[in-house]
């Protein structure tokens, strides 16, 4: 399963539910895009190490980017950016979920729901 930015978020804050919602994961995934973003919400030199403290202990894969996801990133973000409120976020962060046959898990589902080919699991907090 790839987990959106938001539930690494909800963990972080606290939120129990998040936290067994990744634990009781059987797999951990992140795109590269999520990572981005998790990181550049620390504040200080020591909120960065205990993100990346979290992420490495938590045991997430860290999926890069390549030639299929940003092509399929580019189709999404054509096809929804306008319609639907669609941004490059969102549009890497499913376009990589898709390209490995993976859920995603999110607590954004309208960012998302438009898109077919990728299947959801919903958190509620």
């Amino acid at each position: 399963m790839i987990f959106d930015t938001d539930i690494l978020v909800w963990v972080q804050r606290g939120n129990e539910k998040a936290a067994d919602w990744v634990d009781n994961a059987p797999n951990r995934s992140i795109s590269v895009h999520t990572y981005l973003e998790f990181i550049q919400d620390a504040k200080n030199s020591s909120q960065l190490k205990d993100a990346k403290k979290y992420l490495s202990a938590a045991g997430f894969t860290l999926l890069p980017f390549n030639e299929e996801i940003s092509h399929r990133a580019m189709v999404y973000l054509e096809e929804y950016g306008l319609s639907h409120g669609m941004g490059v976020g969102d549009a890497l962060i499913a376009a990589t979920a898709v390209e490995h046959g993976l859920p995603l898990a999110t607590g954004n589902a309208k960012h998302f729901r438009a898109i077919r080919d990728l299947e959801l699991k919903v958190f509620k907090p």
